[in-house]
């Protein structure tokens, strides 16, 4: 897979995340990683920062359910009207968390 399919690999995941469910970047990054041949976080973090704003961004946080550096505020506005599970300053991850197996 080449960088260029990669961000498109990305971006296709996050579009699939329903409302009301978020992902971690890791768990984007291990969800396709046997397919890519990459497994980096960061390097979905950094897709995200260059290319996500036109995908749901706000439902892909990290593995602490911490809120995207920067967007904090209007990530949580847009999380909490579509009813995902909060806590504290960011996301509740055990009850928020979604896999891509789960909607197929």
């Amino acid at each position: 897979m080449s960088p260029d399919e990669y961000v498109e690999a990305v971006l296709e995941l996050v579009e699939r995340i329903p409302a009301g469910r978020v992902m971690s970047y890791g768990a984007v990054a291990d969800a396709l990683a046997e397919r890519s041949g990459r497994a980096s976080a960061r390097l979905v973090g950094s897709i995200m920062a260059r290319h996500g704003g036109g995908v749901p961004w706000h439902r892909v946080v990290n593995s602490a359910g911490r809120l995207p550096p920067g967007h904090e505020r209007e990530a949580r506005a847009r999380l909490r009207a579509e009813g995902t599970p909060l806590r504290g300053v960011g996301v509740d991850m055990a009850a928020a968390a979604w896999s891509p197996e789960e909607g197929m």
